[in-house]
């Protein structure tokens, strides 16, 4: 039987929980953000005879941006050119929304060890434009911060792209109204910093300065908020050009994933 793909249904949910437990040693977030992505809509499957074995993501993001994410295919079933059926897939649904004017680009984010999927992009003729260090710290002491909002973009010391997870956004007006109306921002101490829904991405913590006083500053709110979700570390997109906050960083207690060795978090793009 020949696969085909199709949108999701709600009673797909098991089988992307089974995909989501089988991938990144359990830790994949698939199964979280399932109930939003259906409602948000664009979220595809890849069946084949019977079974949901692949599976990929195509949100709308300000500016124009289709912002692909999700895909994944069963480890049963991987080597057998399903994720390069599903990318096609994608691509051409993307090249559908591009003539209707809703998207002009296509992005995602990726880790920079994902080689097939790198390989694939790059084929596809997306290109590197952004690189971001993912940096984790312990939770520490907590306090609580009040509600907050972004009241411009000068607030935030990002140059061009501005962090919400693992999503990464234009600096434009329209970011700015898109954040304030989904993002969880909060200020403590005169510093203030933002965080995605866990239900609809990973969290990771966006302060909006960029310096070691500020971080260490904040440090006990995005504890509160981390433990408050459910979450067992403060995770921060660090862009590349602020490497100069390594070492400070690292004498706050904050790790990641390559010992800091090179940014391991892939930005990349594909003009429609």
């Amino acid at each position: 039987m020949e696969p085909i793909i199709r949108l999701v249904r709600k009673e797909d949910k098991p089988f992307i929980e089974e995909i989501a437990r089988l991938t990144w040693e359990g830790e994949d977030y698939l199964a979280r953000v399932f109930d939003s992505w259906v409602k948000d809509g664009n979220f595809y499957v890849l069946e084949l005879e019977g079974k949901v074995v692949g599976t990929s993501k195509l949100t709308i993001l300000p500016d124009k941006v289709g912002w692909l994410e999700g895909l994944r295919v069963h480890p049963n079933y991987q080597k057998r050119g399903f994720g390069r059926l599903i990318q096609n897939f994608m691509l051409h649904k993307g090249n559908e929304l591009a003539e209707k004017g809703i998207i002009n680009t296509l992005e995602f984010s990726t880790y920079f060890l994902n080689k097939e999927s790198i390989a694939m992009a790059k084929k596809d003729g997306f290109k590197i434009i952004e690189r971001f260090y993912d940096i984790q710290r312990a939770l520490g002491e907590e306090e609580e911060p009040t509600l907050s909002r972004i009241n411009s973009l000068d607030e935030l010391d990002y140059e061009g792209y501005i962090p919400y997870g693992w999503k990464f956004l234009h600096r434009c007006e329209e970011s700015l109204k898109w954040l304030n109306k989904k993002a969880e921002v909060r200020e403590y101490k005169g510093y203030k910093f933002f965080y995605a829904l866990i239900h609809e991405n990973e969290p990771a913590f966006t302060p909006f300065k960029l310096s070691t006083e500020a971080i260490k500053n904040i440090l006990p709110a995005m504890s509160f908020e981390a433990r408050k979700i459910g979450y067992d570390s403060i995770d921060i997109m660090l862009p590349e050009e602020k490497q100069d906050l390594i070492e400070p960083l690292k004498e706050l207690g904050f790790k990641n994933w390559t010992d800091f060795k090179e940014p391991d978090v892939l930005v990349f793009r594909k003009e429609l």
